[in-house]
């Protein structure tokens, strides 16, 4: 009440300096009606009505219409309605202005038509202040807004029965409703309490949710912006009236929670965000941010609301809401000089900007092609946990999260997944903000990731806004603390028990017997004590000299790679049209192999190296739980795919003409037909125009899942060993997991030309230096892959390019005829200062073409 009462102090205050008590002789200095009164614009005169207040200072006899009589109370609303309607009539003579705006300030909320009567009445005067002071007014209240641009509800006679059933008592307002003759505002509470519940359990299916259940008329309110927002004057009134408006939305949703005892509190948001200049200059400074604020602090049936009504836009207006949010956060990050002591994390704008990015984001999903369907079943047998003491547990902390990395509320809330969205409304890569990628400190945010307090914001939990790089970065800090937390618990093992101390895992294998040795010590490893996998990998080459500073173990998984998908062991088929792999179904290889296989996988991510694997992306769909459909065949099986598609197309009788049935052949690892019914008798069941989507269901879903579920379970069970705890599945989508797997195929040798570093005496300048570039641009691209083999100990481009790559070119003596060397560990290459372009060439030439492993050279 306190709170209600200095709000209508304050707004008599304000109307006192803005329009004066009427009585042209007032003596009060902080009246409008004053003769030595100064006029002030709105700004300055709402500063100026927080003094007054502060002060007491003397208030005029407040006029019998002020808005504070009879803004609470719909009776009063509705009598200002009546009163403007027969002002706009006729009944009031238009020279007669004074009375005229006297009744508009009776106007509590607006619809289409007021706003357009007003408009009018404007035009003809020539004078737009009572327009300006209505928007004023209106925009800058939310129970002003909430009433405001109502449409009324038509109940159909099946839920007139309905109604009748629940509340006899309301029988009669609901006919007056159903003929058309109650307001909007007598209706719209109804209209309001049925769809606030449909959509705070998360629905899976898109359709079920109806723009209509919103009380708002929204294309009534876009047409009211286009109509005004030309108008220079009318704008600043929505603009300023957003400021006044914002920190008491802010304050209604974070003290009194005023969502839950009116939905419509929602529309609040629905129409200013309809503002087509919000990401303009005059709002990015002081509007928008408070805004965004308020928004921010909407609770999750509210967000996931919005999220669904803005899944119904079109393409055009889901762009606008980004770039409106976006503009934000780049004006922001650019205005300030963000560092390690000034965080990004810490600036209450772009952290408000980023969770309302984050509805639209979802929304871009919702409104995308979904399949909420064809979900992996998780493994029968759990994967085995780390060991019993972790990081956080030795730091006196509970563990969270054991089963893997968290799900976003919002998601949950609306029951989909962005993984389940096959191509979205706007590409994902429009939602990522490079400034912001630029001044965040990733491992400050990934601390806050972690310790999850609601003082700090991590983006890590919005990963949409973060790049491959950034998201990259967060997964390394995530693994090498674990690796930290491994080597940990061994100690205090050792210690405690007397075990021997074993803090890495370490690999001893022989280059010609490279996947027996692997395999078998990592299936041990595995049965033992699966927490092993999860420590830092050292591999040594039996009979070789090297540390592995991480050079050996590329060099290890390379070997690794071209062994197990050598088509001559069978555990995978190769397809020469696409050059991928796939799970080979006659496989004579067990299970147990399969799962080593994840497990490389996994570790290569674990430890950050590239591997030269070569899957389609539904292998990267399956890992994230989706299985695989129809359209998966398009890169993995596309010959197959273009003959199940022209099936589908077929406009003659399928059944006469094609004469197949749901029985299927395919060929063992002999050659020998195999027969399998997609349906039971399906050797009996004819293909038909009218079954035949069915066919090409069933077909896809054996080849893609029911011919490899053994070997895949297998595959995904020894990746997840590596992987279950980490946040890989929560910050990645499919398609960013085959990035960081297999690199980038796109290599920029300018990229990498700039981000290189000189040691020893060279520098960019050198002679030497510029032959070497100028060879190594002459090079093709399979000497290219050589090369970067050579140096970097892979042939492919880390995650964001080879310009990520901090390669160094170091002096290595005077011109001789020694070859240059190289630290893969490191990215150093060691080069002599050849006399001749000529000799650096052939020099160069031979050291990539013939080197492999330690010691040959």
């Amino acid at each position: 009440m306190k709170r209600a009462a200095a709000k209508h102090l304050i707004e008599r205050y304000y109307h006192q300096l803005t329009e004066g008590c009427g009585n042209e002789a007032c003596a009060n200095e902080a009246c409008g009606s004053s003769p030595g009164f100064q006029r002030m614009d709105n700004n300055a005169a709402a500063i100026k009505a927080l003094e007054l207040y502060k002060n007491n200072a003397k208030l005029c006899d407040p006029h019998p219409s002020k808005k504070g009589a009879s803004s609470a109370f719909p009776e009063n609303s509705a009598k200002g309605a009546h009163n403007f309607s027969a002002c706009s009539n006729g009944k009031m003579n238009h020279k007669d202005l004074q009375p005229a705006r006297e009744d508009f300030r009776d106007l509590n909320f607006l619809t289409e038509e007021k706003v357009y009567e007003i408009l009018g009445l404007c035009s003809e005067s020539e004078d737009y202040s009572p327009l300006i002071r209505v928007i004023g007014r209106v925009f800058s209240s939310a129970e002003s807004l909430v009433q405001s641009f109502r449409k009324a509800k038509q109940h159909t006679k099946e839920e007139l029965k309905s109604l009748q059933a629940k509340d006899e008592d309301k029988d009669e307002d609901e006919k007056e409703t159903a003929s058309g003759s109650s307001t909007a505002m007598e209706v719209e509470p109804e209209a309001s309490a049925s769809s606030g519940d449909g959509l705070s359990h998360g629905e899976n299916n898109v359709q079920k949710f109806d723009p209509v259940e919103v009380s708002v008329d929204i294309e009534a309110v876009r047409r009211v912006y286009d109509r005004l927002l030309s108008n220079e004057k009318i704008e600043a009134a929505f603009l300023n009236a957003l400021v006044y408006l914002s920190p008491n939305v802010e304050c209604d949703l974070t003290y009194h929670n005023v969502y839950a005892t009116d939905p419509n509190y929602l529309n609040v948001f629905i129409i200013v965000m309809e503002n087509s200049n919000l990401h303009s200059p005059e709002y990015l400074e002081i509007a928008l941010p408070q805004f965004c604020k308020a928004m921010s602090k909407l609770p999750l049936p509210a967000l996931a609301k919005l999220a669904w009504l803005w899944s119904q836009y079109g393409t055009d207006q889901i762009r606008r809401l980004i770039e409106t949010f976006q503009q934000l956060i780049t004006y922001t990050v650019i205005s300030n000089e963000f560092s390690s002591e000034n965080l990004v994390n810490e600036d209450d704008g772009v952290v408000a900007a980023t969770k309302c990015l984050k509805i639209v984001y979802y929304a871009n999903v919702l409104g995308g092609d979904l399949d909420t369907g064809h979900n992996e079943e998780e493994d029968d047998e759990p994967i085995p946990e780390s060991s019993e003491l972790t990081l956080q547990e030795l730091l006196g902390e509970e563990r969270r999260n054991k089963k893997g990395p968290r799900v976003d509320p919002l998601e949950t809330e609306l029951g989909i997944r962005a993984s389940d969205c096959r191509k979205p409304l706007i590409p994902f890569e429009e939602f990522i903000n490079e400034p912001l990628n630029d001044v965040l400190e990733m491992d400050k945010d990934y601390t806050f990731f972690k310790v999850e307090t609601e003082s700090k914001f991590s983006f890590m939990t919005c990963p949409f806004i973060l790049n491959p790089v950034t998201k990259n970065l967060g997964l390394y800090y995530d693994n090498r603390i674990r690796m930290y937390s491994e080597r940990r618990i061994t100690a205090l093992y050792s210690l405690v028990q007397g075990q021997q101390l074993n803090p890495y895992l370490r690999l001893k294998v022989r280059r010609d017997h490279v996947i027996d040795d692997a395999l078998v010590r990592l299936e041990m490893i595995a049965m033992e004590n699966p927490a092993d996998l999860k420590k830092q990998l050292y591999v040594e080459f039996e009979g070789e000299q090297g540390v592995d500073e991480g050079g050996v173990s590329k060099e290890f998984f390379q070997l690794v790679v071209e062994e197990i998908f050598n088509p001559d062991i069978g555990m995978f088929t190769y397809d020469e049209s696409t050059k991928l792999f796939w799970f080979n179904p006659s496989s004579f290889e067990n299970e147990g192999q399969f799962t080593l296989i994840g497990i490389v996988l996994g570790l290569a991510i674990y430890n950050n190296c590239i591997l030269d694997v070569h899957f389609p992306m539904v292998v990267y769909r399956k890992l994230m739980g989706k299985k695989g459909t129809f359209r998966d065949l398009a890169d993995s099986h596309p010959v197959l795919y273009q003959s199940l598609k022209d099936l589908q197309e077929y406009e003659g009788n399928v059944e006469e003409d094609m004469m197949i049935t749901f029985q299927i052949s395919q060929t063992d690892l002999f050659g020998n037909p195999l027969m399998y019914d997609l349906k039971e008798g399906g050797d009996k069941i004819p293909v038909t125009n009218e079954n035949r989507k069915d066919f090409v269901a069933l077909y896809a879903e054996y080849m893609l899942n029911k011919t490899v579920e053994k070997q895949f379970k297998a595959f995904r069970r020894g990746f997840h060993m590596v992987t279950n705890e980490s946040p890989l599945k929560y910050l990645f989508r499919p398609e960013e997991i085959e990035l960081l797997i297999c690199g980038s195929r796109n290599l920029d040798f300018l990229a990498l030309e700039e981000s290189t570093e000189y040691d020893g005496g060279y520098n960019k300048d050198c002679r030497i230096i510029k032959d070497f570039w100028e060879t190594v641009h002459s090079f093709g691209q399979e000497q290219k892959r050589l090369f970067l083999q050579f140096t970097t100990g892979t042939d492919r481009a880390p995650v964001g390019g080879l310009g990520k790559l901090k390669m160094i070119i170091a002096k290595n003596g005077p011109d001789s005829d020694r070859l240059p060397t190289s630290h893969t560990c490191f990215n150093v290459l060691l080069l002599p200062e050849y006399s001749t372009i000529e000799k650096l060439r052939e020099r160069l030439l031979k050291a990539i073409t013939y080197a492999k492993g330690f010691g040959m050279l």
